[in-house]
């Protein structure tokens, strides 16, 4: 690490910032010995082989109140196989009751792969010089979104930074601003130009200041994963010399973000790095952290699982490696543990066993994924990965209109709205909405329109009749659901067909 960014590393941590949240006596709300005992505990283990008492907790998930970590607890311990087909029926039905079959769709940005830290099994750790690093210009910020939203259509992003001084708050900022102003022209649609309406940031934790600047710079949700809540595990893949290797000021970035202004916070766990059950767990209890603390819980939960990178052995070396069936298992405990939040599946996970797992509960994917620095201008297709240009192998590199065609036949609708944002309703407002399952109904109405619109703008034939038939089916039951503002839904629609853009409720 150079001179400088050994000054800037050692000025990151506010000590202040972190003690201000601890429990008395000075504890964190992640007691890893409790966790422990309640996935061990012999009563709790009597309880999951209990029909009657996991049915009470599976109905206990589905009127939407979230369940206690001892809930969870019994969940994993369940081992007999028709409680899980009924606990996965469950997880859809918890997902339709707040989000309706609605599925968001967005891309990720890697805007710099520069990093001070060396976690253990990611691709861009400092001292793996295999992979090349950069830092995105503005112009070249302009480029990327010239692919993503002129010729592929996205509406979302989620833009990703590694933790660097060249990539610090200032140019989170400008890169944030000018995404949001960039407006490109569609090519195949003479006249008419498109933008991206909301943007999301995955960044390592920061001060309550600076997560003040990026809120008012626009910011979406703002996501960072604990990576695994084991204290002793994370210790030992962050090496402590490192930023990343204090564990608490990642533990509390969220409760700095909410008290910095930005009600929407999404956490993640890295699925691989320790026992799944125990991150779980973790989750549950970072969720229950927040709403009894600021009365919001996680407007998004993670599951990343470890794949392949260059020069990573670590990777393969995992004892905690988890398999398709537990991780199935995992996403099922998570819909049934924090009904609200909305679950990201990534291109991580191949489409196969994507599309195996949308049922469980899934609300959010990515598509048209490339994660190589300044990679959509220079994307054809899967060949384009190149491990020493990215922190990690894809699994899944299709296109968003071969998702958005899968969705439809699987009979959902994408949805790419982002009118909530604009109008206020985050926080504490779409959590109400979410949990007495309002949400769902109201933001159908924008989920059609916006879907009208991206059919009509960049689907391929094929992709526009399978939508066609969704849409259809979806107008119907509006008609059905909110007849109070059924016309006006219409007026909305037509207006979209015939060429009007960014109409919503």
């Amino acid at each position: 690490m150079s001179t400088e960014s050994s000054s800037w590393a050692g000025e990151r941590i506010i000590p202040g910032q972190i003690d201000k949240y601890l429990n008395a006596g000075g504890s964190d709300f992640i007691p890893d010995g409790a966790i422990e005992d309640q996935l061990r505990d012999k009563s709790i283990i009597n309880a999951a082989g209990d029909k009657a008492r996991v049915r009470e907790i599976i109905a206990k998930s589905l009127s939407i109140k979230g369940l206690e970590p001892q809930e969870t607890a019994v969940l994993l311990n369940v081992r007999d196989p028709e409680l899980w087909i009924e606990m996965e029926e469950a997880a859809g039905k918890v997902k339709k009751t707040v989000y309706d079959n609605r599925i968001v769709t967005f891309a990720p940005l890697y805007l710099s792969t520069a990093c001070v830290n060396n976690c253990r099994y990611c691709g861009l750790r400092a001292d793996n010089h295999s992979v090349s690093r950069g830092v995105l210009t503005l112009d070249e910020v302009r480029s990327e979104i010239e692919i993503l939203a002129g010729k592929i259509g996205h509406k979302r992003l989620v833009v990703v930074y590694g933790e660097h001084p060249k990539s610090g708050i200032d140019y989170m900022v400008e890169t944030v601003e000018t995404i949001y102003k960039t407006r490109v022209p569609i090519p195949h649609r003479p006249g008419r130009d498109t933008a991206i309406r909301r943007v999301n940031v995955n960044a390592a934790p920061m001060t309550i200041e600076e997560l003040g600047r990026l809120g008012k710079a626009g910011l979406g949700t703002y996501q960072v994963f604990q990576e695994t809540y084991h204290k002793e595990t994370y210790g030992a893949v962050h090496p402590p010399s490192t930023l990343k290797g204090n564990y608490r000021w990642r533990l509390y970035c969220m409760h700095r973000a909410l008290e910095a202004g930005i009600d929407d916070v999404g956490i993640g766990a890295l699925f691989g790095l320790y026992d799944w059950r125990f991150e779980v767990m973790g989750l549950v209890y970072h969720s229950l952290e927040l709403e009894n603390r600021f009365g919001i819980g996680p407007h998004t939960v993670s599951f990343p699982r470890l794949e392949p990178a260059e020069n990573t052995p670590f990777v393969n070396q995992s004892k905690y490696t988890v398999d398709d069936a537990d991780f199935r298992k995992a996403l099922t405990v998570i819909r049934l543990s924090i009904p609200h939040a909305g679950m990201i599946l990534t291109a991580r996970e191949n489409a196969a066993l994507r599309k195996s797992l949308i049922p469980l509960g899934i609300t959010q994917t990515d598509a048209s994924s490339n994660i190589g620095l300044g990679a959509y201008n220079k994307a054809k297709g899967e060949e384009m990965q190149e491990s020493t240009r990215q922190q990690f192998i894809l699994g899944d590199t299709r296109s968003l209109d071969d998702v958005v065609r899968e969705y439809a036949k699987m009979g959902y609708i994408t949805s790419f709205c982002t009118a909530g944002y604009r109008c206020g309703r985050t926080g504490e407002c779409i959590m109400d909405s979410l949990r007495s399952g309002a949400e769902g109904k109201f933001c159908k109405l924008n989920a059609v329109i916006t879907f009208r619109e991206w059919l009509n703008d960049f689907a391929s034939p094929e992709t526009k009749t399978a939508g066609e038939i969704v849409i259809n089916k979806e107008i119907e039951e509006l008609k059905e659901k909110v007849p109070k503002v059924f016309d006006t839904f219409m007026d909305y629609y037509n207006r979209t067909v015939t060429g009007e853009r960014d109409l919503y409720f």
